[in-house]
Parts: structure tokens; C-alpha cells; sequence
């Protein structure tokens, strides 16, 4: 029982930051529900959860991971691989190897493996803070895309640093062969497996809905999706691979295999709505976590403090280090960016590619973007406790105490800092986006005109060969008997449609009003045989033009989402009897 009034305890402190947060707009959420998580569990009689590492990463990083890589628009992806590369594991290499010499340097009774771990924690990004942090101030689409990009992807080097230097402290034994093979296995074996089971599970799918039809299958659909990232990252920590890049390629893969699944209208409707949900409480619980991760975590400091005997034990010390440390890994990702911005841009000088400006101001803020969040926390406190002949492991409380003062200081600088260098950053529009819906919308209309046209023709002349009988006048048209009747109606309904679409096309609108005119001006049948093949056409026009590159994920969405709910409208309204 206890168990079950935590978790609902959880919920509700979930779902009243998310209304503190409405009410603070120039408080980012993680704080607010990182404070939250702190002040509850703060006294002596509040509220205490521990945080154990490996269950942590299965229930809430994989499925927010899988979610987010799911949600990726893979042509983006593509065209931004060599940055994203570069951040994610070129980056992480080099902190790695800068940062855990300076820790040794500066705190010596961390000897060179431990602080390589140390470092190897530190250094991937949070996709979940990333997210949370960027994703409400303007940052420049690209920008945005290579940071979310670089989150996804950067874990798997840094955890499997991580593993690989306790492993060395622990045994004494380092080896740049093994490590090499080692991280081969575990990061491109975690993706491969992922891919697996993201396409066995498009395949079920599929069976599904050749057997029982798709809506029929909806839910067992998305609940099979919803189990997804837990299975293969299980699956992949398992065999010893990297269950977070199995949980990515797994998202990658789903909505790969998505762009196949046009006539899915609930399934689609349902998975949004469970992820949307699912999105919201994950997200709020991982900062909430955290939160209540600070006192245990602040009190063991101030223990050590008084206790320690080293004068690298002082409170004020450590802040110290938290500080130098933070700076550091801030100096490295800036020169890190400008190296690799450097590059790309003579690069393109040399094959005679124009080179657009970018100013100053974006490297800064690519490097307060690089927030350190919960996954930092989890693979600090996967540090064990004690060594192989049982001697407590040095100065864990203080690895700890470190990773969370970096967490903390990197998301104080990223809500401060990325909004200031945001502000007044004259930055020409993109406008790329929209210009591909405009263009898409217009797409799809000519289409769906096109289908219109077609399905009028095969019509007619199936009614002139007595073979029509689908739009058979209905009770309010019974006075309607005539082939001639038959053919009027369906002809004039069909060109009132047209219309529509054509003046939508003028006026660059999504438009219902016409549509809906037409409907209840006419034969309320034929108009509803009309109206679900031109938005079955303009569906199909919207997948084929992102499957030749026309638009992105996130322009596909929205458009047919929106053919979708009016689909739904359109049944609705049948099944009604409207």
C-alpha cells in the first residue's frame, strides 16, 4: 500500500507543477519541479524515494528516449548526421580524456581512472532537459534539430566510458583494443537489436490489421507501442548492449516503418494521445526524482564536511570544484563547436558551396544547450559501493555530490543564459517549414481534385451501365429515382467539391466552411463518398511527397492529422445519422 500512495502521491505533485509552471511562465519546469521534489523531501518526515539506477533508465529514459526518437524527422537527421556525430561522440571522447586529467589534477585523491568515470558521467547531454529547456525559447529549427540530435545519441559513448574506466578502477587493468571492440559491441549492438524488434513489431502489426482491420486493432496496437522501449531496452542491457541506443534505433524505426501505415486513422489518434500523456507525467516525475535525490545528496556533503578530515571535504571546496568543473566542460563544448564549425565551413568553401553567416552568439548558446540532467544523476549513483576486496569505493559521496552540483549549475545557466543571448538575435526567419506546408497543402488539393474527377468519370459510367447502386438516393432524396436524377446530383455535388478545393488552393487555407456547405446543401450519401476519397487523395499525396523528401516528419504530421480529424468528423457525423 505504501508503494501504491507514493506512486499516486507522485502523480498529483506531477500534475500540480505542471499548473505551478502556468503560473510561473519565466520559470522553466525542471526547475520548478526540481524545487518541488527538494522542498518535499526536505524535512524529516517527508517524502523519501530512492532512485535506483538501472530501474530508473528502464521506466522513465527509455520510453522518453523512444518517444523522442520517434517524434525525429529522419530527413533532418540525415542531412545533420556529421554534426550530430561530431557532438555526440567526438565531443564526448575528447571531454572524457580533457575533463577526468583535470579532475585528477585538481582533486588528487581521485586517482586518473575514477576521474575518467567522472568525466564519462558528465559528459552526454540530457535529451529529456535539452527538450525541456530549449524547446520553449526561439532557437533556430537546425540548431534546435542538431542539439535533440546530439542528446539522443551521445549516452552510449559516455556510458560506455563510464563503464569501461570503473571497470578499470576496480581491476587496475585498461586496455584501448578492448574499449575500442567494447564500445562497438554495446553501441552499434544496441542499435542493430532496437531496429530488430522496432520492425518484428511493425510486422505483428501488420498482421494485425490484415486479420481484424485496423481500427479493430488500435488498441492492441498502441499498447504493443507502449511496451516497445521497455522490451528492447531490456532486451539490450541484457546481452550487455546499450539499452538507450536500442530504445533510440527502436523510435528511429517506428516511424520509419510509420510512413507505410497511412489508413491507420485511430491508431494514430490514440498513439498521440497516450504519448502526449505518457510525455507529460514521465517528464515531470524524472525532475521530481532528481529533486528528491538533493537533500540525501547535499546532507552527505555537508557530512563529509565535518567528518572528512581532507581539506577537499570543505563544503565551500567542493562548490568550488563544482564550479571549475562545469566551466570546464563549458570551455571544451565551446571550442569544440567552433573546431567543428571551422571545419564544416572550409569544407564547403573549397567545393565552392556558399557559406551563410553565423554569428557568435549561436555558439554560445549551443554551449549552455549542453544540459546535464537525470541520466548523469543515474550513472553517478550507479557507481558501486564498494571495490573487488571490499574497501568502500573512494570518494563516492563526492563523485556524487559533483555530478549533481553540475547538473543543477548547467540548468541554472541554460534558463538564465540561452534566453538573454536568444533575446534581440537577429536571426533571418526560417521559413523553409512553411513554405513546404503551403506547398504540400496546395499539393494535396490538386490531388484530391484529381481523385474527385476520376472517381466522377468511373461513376458516371458505371450508372449509365446500371452497375451504381453505392449512391442510391437515400430517404431525404427519395423523389430522386432517375439514372438522369442520380447522375445530376453526383455531378453537381462533385463540382461544388472541386470548387472548394480549388478555392482553397487560392486562398492558401485548410479550410472546412466550403466542404461543409456543399454537405449540407446536398445528398448527404454521395457527399460523404466524395469527401473520404479526396481525403483518402490528399492523405496519399501527403506520404508519397515525404517519402520522396518533399517535406519533413513534423509538416507530415500536422497535415495529416488534420486530414485525419476530419475524417473522424465525417464519420462521427454518419454514425449519427447527421
Amino acid at each position: 500500500m505504501e508503494t501504491t500512495y507514493l506512486v499516486l502521491i507522485l502523480l498529483f505533485i506531477a500534475s500540480a507543477t505542471g499548473i505551478a509552471a502556468r503560473f510561473l511562465p519565466s520559470l522553466p519546469i525542471p526547475l520548478v519541479q526540481i524545487a518541488f521534489g527538494a522542498v518535499l523531501a526536505w524535512p524529516a518526515q517527508g517524502i523519501h524515494v530512492s532512485l535506483e539506477p538501472e530501474l530508473f533508465l528502464l521506466l522513465f529514459i527509455a520510453p522518453l528516449l523512444f518517444s523522442d526518437a520517434r517524434r525525429f524527422p529522419q530527413r533532418e537527421l540525415m542531412a545533420l548526421r556529421k554534426q550530430i556525430l561530431a557532438l555526440a561522440f567526438g565531443l564526448v571522447l575528447v571531454t572524457v580524456i580533457a575533463v577526468g586529467y583535470l579532475i585528477n589534477w585538481m582533486i588528487p585523491a581521485i586517482s586518473l581512472p575514477i576521474a575518467l568515470a567522472l568525466a564519462a558521467v558528465l559528459s552526454p547531454t540530457d535529451a529529456v532537459a535539452v527538450s525541456a529547456i530549449s524547446g520553449r525559447l526561439p532557437v533556430p529549427p537546425r540548431l534546435m534539430r542538431v542539439l535533440e540530435g546530439e542528446s539522443l545519441m551521445n549516452d552510449a559513448s559516455g556510458l560506455v566510458a563510464f563503464k569501461f574506466a570503473v571497470a578499470a578502477a576496480l581491476t587496475g587493468a585498461s586496455s584501448i583494443s578492448q574499449a575500442s571492440t567494447s564500445f562497438v559491441f554495446i553501441a552499434f549492438g544496441g542499435l542493430l537489436l532496437g531496429a530488430i524488434c522496432a520492425w518484428l513489431f511493425s510486422q505483428v502489426r501488420t498482421r494485425l490489421i490484415d486479420r481484424h482491420g485496423g481500427e479493430k486493432s488500435a488498441t492492441q496496437i498502441v499498447l504493443l507501442q507502449l511496451l516497445l522501449p521497455f522490451a528492447v531496452y531490456f532486451l539490450a542491457e541484457h546481452f550487455g548492449m546499450s539499452g538507450i541506443l536500442a530504445a533510440v534505433a527502436a523510435g528511429l524505426m517506428v516511424n520509419y516503418t510509420d510512413l507505410k501505415r497511412q489508413d491507420q486513422i485511430q491508431t494514430r489518434l490514440k498513439t498521440r494521445s497516450m504519448w502526449e500523456m505518457i510525455e507529460f507525467v514521465l517528464n515531470s516525475l524524472v525532475f521530481l526524482l532528481l529533486g528528491f535525490q538533493l537533500p540525501n545528496i547535499i546532507g552527505g556533503a555537508f557530512h563529509a564536511s565535518t567528518h572528512g578530515g581532507g581539506g577537499y571535504w570543505h563544503l565551500a571546496t567542493l562548490c568550488e570544484y563544482v564550479l571549475v568543473i562545469t566551466l570546464a566542460l563549458m570551455v571544451m563544448r565551446f571550442l569544440w563547436i567552433i573546431l567543428v564549425l571551422f571545419t564544416s565551413r572550409t569544407l564547403k568553401r573549397i567545393k565552392g558551396k556558399e557559406v551563410p553567416p553565423f554569428p557568435i552568439r549561436l555558439s554560445f548558446v549551443t554551449t549552455l544547450a549542453g544540459i546535464r540532467g537525470t541520466i548523469t544523476l543515474a550513472a553517478a549513483l550507479s557507481f558501486p559501493q564498494t571495490l573487488l576486496d571490499g574497501t568502500p569505493f573512494p570518494e563516492r559521496d563526492l563523485l556524487i555530490f559533483i555530478a549533481t552540483g553540475v547538473i543543477l549549475l548547467t540548468l541554472l545557466s541554460g534558463s538564465i543564459g540561452m534566453p538573454l543571448l536568444l533575446k534581440n538575435l537577429d536571426l533571418p526567419r526560417d521559413t523553409s517549414e512553411d513554405r513546404e506546408e503551403s506547398w504540400a497543402r496546395k499539393r494535396a488539393a490538386e490531388a484530391a481534385i484529381r481523385h474527385i474527377e476520376k472517381c466522377r468519370h468511373d461513376w458516371v459510367e458505371a450508372t449509365n451501365a446500371g452497375e451504381a447502386h453505392a449512391a442510391s438516393p437515400t430517404s431525404d432524396d427519395a423523389d430522386v429515382k432517375s439514372k438522369d436524377d442520380r447522375i445530376l446530383i453526383y455531378a453537381e455535388q462533385s463540382t461544388q467539391l472541386m470548387n472548394a478545393y480549388r478555392e482553397r488552393i487560392a486562398d492558401q487555407q485548410q479550410g472546412s466552411d466550403d466542404e461543409e456547405e456543399v454537405r449540407s446543401s446536398y445528398n448527404h450519401q454521395v457527399w460523404r463518398q466524395l469527401m473520404e476519397q479526396a481525403l483518402h487523395a490528399e492523405r496519399s499525396e501527403y506520404y508519397s511527397l515525404r517519402s520522396h523528401n518533399r517535406i519533413n516528419d513534423e509538416v507530415l504530421r500536422k497535415l495529416v492529422r488534420e486530414v485525419d480529424l476530419r475524417e473522424t468528423s465525417l464519420l462521427a457525423n454518419i454514425d449519427d445519422g447527421h
